[in-house]
């Protein structure tokens, strides 16, 4: 079951403003840079950057995730470990809110997010 659209305009929103504070500096986007994805009850933080042998293709990588479980009310915290698995995020595993998932993630206390 997919987020409600209201729901999904509210946390688009929520994002973009960490996704300002925390995106690269203009002049190096093209090389790297931030974004993310929402599907279904989950929303991913994403790295972008080109394929270092093929520069014309650009690579989306998860590095954070987190999914609501409307059962608890609750959203699920993730990172995604360098064996390219989704590991809960033992120090914070559940959170309230998009706002707080994206607090824990922001502050990166243990460098899994963004090392």
């Amino acid at each position: 079951m997919a987020l409600a659209e209201i729901e999904t305009k509210r946390i688009e929103k929520t994002i973009n403003a960490l996704m300002e504070r925390r995106r690269p500096p203009k002049s190096i986007r093209s090389k790297v840079d931030l974004g993310y994805r929402i599907s279904g009850q989950s929303v991913e933080l994403l790295e972008i950057r080109p394929r270092w042998d093929k520069p014309e293709v650009i690579l989306k990588n998860a590095f954070a995730k987190a999914t609501y479980v409307p059962t608890k009310r609750v959203w699920k915290v993730y990172w995604m470990r360098g064996n390219l698995k989704w590991q809960k995020y033992n120090p914070v595993p559940e959170v309230n809110s998009i706002e707080e998932f994206l607090a824990v993630v922001d502050q990166d206390e243990y460098s899994c997010f963004f090392g």
